[in-house]
């Protein structure tokens, strides 16, 4: 499988190449990069200290999509946007790990689906999508009698909170309880703000040092706490979710999935 990874020399995009580069049935086949880049005309192998293999980083998209056979996109909200129309210009399938994207971007990748594979994840993890399924299912059982509240923490560079994953487990909760996430949702207490309205979850953010990623849910009623956890140790996990999540994309007929669809996870 060839693959063309846009936003290669981001944090997770340099992830990607290592585990496309250590993947035995994968090939690189190039990387995209904001035109400003400084690393745009160099070897893409060379990001993470390996051996040139003749595959350049360059600015313009067409032609690499063109030789790619699946595109992973972890760029901008913006340039994943740009992205999703060049691959409907190139019937091109899409796995898109960009977080923080908002409706108009959410928008350009359902466009997108109708003409090609597009699989959309603001967490390529293993173990949080089985996360976001547990979460929605503990939430449609436990009643309101349980207030939902979402911690998260994150390394002292994370520029936004609460972090994509945070309101993705908020939505899979507020799909449990049937209820409105933006309506229904708590993000920032501060001052004397009253008690805390029944039915609403609620959200805390951390940062500090180097933390990849620690998420938790809670469930707590008056006589009983249920809790669900997950960490990350190191950055791989996700490139190893996008790796499979393209191989699992590759040869599927357009539509909008995720790594529910990938990992065969029950929808409700």
């Amino acid at each position: 499988m060839k693959i063309c990874i846009c936003g290669c020399n981001g944090r997770m995009g340099r992830m990607l190449v290592a585990r496309a580069l250590d993947t035995e049935a994968c090939t690189l086949v190039g990387g995209i990069e904001h035109h400003s880049s400084p690393v745009i005309g160099r070897d893409i192998a060379t990001l993470i200290s390996r051996p040139p293999i003749g595959r350049l980083i360059e600015h313009e998209p067409l032609s690499l999509f063109d030789a790619a056979d699946v595109i992973i996109d972890f760029s901008s909200p913006n340039a994943t946007a740009a992205h999703a129309d060049t691959a409907i210009i190139t019937g091109k399938p899409l796995v898109v790990g960009t977080t923080d994207l908002e409706s108009e971007q959410i928008t350009a990748l359902a466009t997108a689906a109708q003409h090609v594979p597009v699989l959309y994840s603001p967490n390529m993890s293993l173990g949080m999508n089985v996360l976001f399924s547990l979460v929605e299912e503990v939430s449609r059982v436990l009643d309101e009698s349980y207030d939902i509240e979402i911690f998260e923490i994150h390394h002292r560079t994370k520029v936004s909170a609460p972090s994509g994953t945070a309101l993705e487990l908020g939505r899979a909760a507020a799909l449990g309880r049937c209820i409105d996430l933006s309506s229904s949702s708590q993000r920032i207490r501060d001052g004397y703000i009253g008690q805390r309205p029944k039915g609403h979850i609620g959200f805390s953010a951390l940062r500090g040092g180097n933390v990849v990623g620690e998420h938790a849910v809670f469930f707590i009623a008056d006589e009983e706490q249920v809790e669900l956890t997950h960490k990350v140790n190191a950055r791989d996990v996700f490139a190893r979710g996008a790796i499979k999540a393209a191989f699992w994309l590759w040869k599927n007929n357009p539509g909008l999935y995720s790594m529910k669809d990938v990992l065969s996870l029950k929808k409700v």
